[in-house]
């Protein structure tokens, strides 16, 4: 991403999904809700309004793997969630490193929990400084 963007940060969960909002100007990222999965389905309406209301450029769905690099049960979900996100919403869906973030959230979040939207913080802000599209 050559130009400036705002990006949707997602942190997939089948109970919840953390969803964080970020710029490539400034390289920051700010967590925003914690969206509820019911039943095996998130919340699509409430992530409609979330992209409604932020106009993302492109949405960041974190990327579940063991420590070794490895796919896990998690991954295969968070990949159909990633498909769903670009079909429904046609917009770019990148995949972005979450290994230890969730360790990472738990150090600035005192509601251990009610995480996941600072641990999509934290998937997002790795992105941003490693690989945000440059």
């Amino acid at each position: 991403m050559s130009q400036p963007a705002t990006l949707l940060c997602f942190d997939f969960g089948t109970k919840r999904i953390g969803v964080a909002v970020g710029q490539t100007l400034t390289d920051t990222a700010t967590p925003l809700e914690v969206i509820p999965v019911r039943n095996n389905r998130p919340d699509w309406d409430r992530i409609s309004a979330i992209i409604r209301q932020w106009q993302p450029q492109a949405l960041l769905v974190g990327n579940p793997l063991n420590m070794d690099g490895s796919r896990q049960q998690l991954t295969a979900c968070a990949d159909k969630f990633a498909g769903k996100l670009q079909g429904r919403f046609r917009l770019p869906v990148l995949r972005a490193e979450e290994r230890l973030t969730t360790v990472a959230a738990r150090s600035r979040q005192r509601d251990k929990e009610h995480i996941d939207h600072v641990a999509a913080q934290v998937i997002l802000e790795g992105w941003l400084q490693h690989a945000g599209g440059r």
